[in-house]
C-alpha cells in the first residue's frame, strides 16, 4: 500500500531506541520521517531496557502521521525480533502509527508472515536481499525499499561503501525493483561522515541521479542538505517551466531545436511537482 506521492518522505532520521527523549527532538528537526533504531544503535544487552523505555514514551510517539514514524527492529532471523515485534504490536494497539523497518530483508515469505496491517520498510543490506528485491517489493505490506549501503558493501567482501561506481549496480537494481513493484522510488543509505558536507552532497547527487527520492540520515545536520540535493535545481525548474509553456495541451512541438513530446512533457511536469 503506497503512500500518496505528495507525502513521500525525502529524509528518514535515525534516533536510538535507548534514548526515547530524543524522539521528540528528531520529529521537530525538519526530517520528514524518524526511525527509532532497536538494531545497530542498541547493544544486545541494552535492548530489553530500550524496549521498556520505548513502551513508556507515549508523548514522544503521539500524533505521528502514517509513514513518518518507524521502528527498526532486529533482523527477523535473530533472537531479538520476536520481542521487537511484540513491542511494535503493543505500540500500535495504543494508536501510535508506527511501522517496521526490517533490516537484512531477503525473504519475502518472512515479510508475508508479519501482521498484514503493519507497514514495512524493507532494508536491503546483502547480495541475497538485492537478488530478491523485486519479490520483496511485491509483498503488500512493503511501502518502500531502502538501501543499507554500508552493510551491503561489507557483504560483498568489504568494498568501500563510498565508492559510487562499485555500488551503482546495486542502486540501479533497487530503483528497477521498486518500479517493477509499483512502489515509490527507493531510499538511499547513510553518509556516515556527519561533518563532511562534500561527501553528503556527492552521495545525495549520486542517489538522485540514479532515481532515488529519499535518503537515510544519522544526524539532524544532514537533513536540510539532503532535501536540497534531492530537489530539482533552478536550471531544471526553468527548463521544465519552458517545456510546459511550450507544450500547451500536450501536442508535439519543437523547443531549442529539440522535439518536445509526451514523455518530455511528463518529465517536466514531474520536476515541477517535485519542486513544489
Amino acid at each position: 500500500m503506497t503512500p500518496a506521492a505528495a507525502a513521500l518522505p525525502r529524509s528518514y532520521l535515525f534516533v536510538p531506541a535507548s534514548r526515547p527523549e530524543r524522539i521528540g527532538k528528531a520529529r521537530q528537526s525538519g526530517a520528514d520521517a524518524v526511525i527509532v533504531d532497536l538494531e545497530d544503535a542498541v547493544e544486545p544487552s541494552a535492548k530489553p531496557a530500550a524496549r521498556a523505555a520505548l513502551a513508556q514514551a507515549a508523548d514522544a510517539l503521539a500524533g505521528a502521521v502514517p509513514g513518518t514514524l518507524w521502528l527498526r527492529i532486529n533482523a527477523l532471523d535473530t533472537a531479538h525480533a520476536a520481542d521487537d515485534l511484540r513491542l511494535l504490536a503493543a505500540l500500535r494497539s495504543q494508536g501510535f502509527g508506527i511501522g517496521a523497518m526490517v533490516p537484512k530483508a531477503g525473504d519475502a515469505a518472512a515479510l508475508q508472515a508479519l501482521p498484514p496491517e503493519v507497514p514495512v520498510l524493507a532494508l536491503i543490506e546483502t547480495a541475497h536481499g538485492l537478488g530478491q528485491a523485486h519479490r520483496l517489493g511485491e509483498v503488500p505490506a512493503v511501502q518502500r525499499l531502502a538501501f543499507g549501503s554500508i552493510d551491503y558493501a561489507l557483504d560483498l567482501g568489504g568494498i568501500d561503501p563510498a565508492d559510487h561506481e562499485a555500488l551503482r549496480h546495486a542502486r540501479c537494481t533497487l530503483v528497477w525493483a521498486s518500479r517493477c513493484a509499483d512502489l515509490p522510488p527507493p531510499v538511499d543509505g547513510v553518509t556516515p561522515a556527519i561533518d563532511d558536507e562534500a561527501a553528503l552532497a556527492a552521495d545525495s547527487a549520486e542517489a538522485r541521479r540514479l532515481g532515488f527520492a529519499a535518503r537515510l540520515c544519522i544526524h539532524p545536520r544532514q537533513v536540510a542538505a539532503v532535501h536540497a540535493a534531492l530537489a530539482p535545481t533552478a536550471e531544471e525548474r526553468a527548463w521544465a517551466e519552458r517545456v510546459v509553456a511550450a507544450a500547451g495541451d500536450g501536442g508535439a512541438v519543437q523547443l531549442d531545436g529539440r522535439m518536445v513530446d509526451r514523455p518530455v512533457l511528463l518529465r517536466a511536469q514531474r520536476l515541477l511537482a517535485a519542486a513544489r
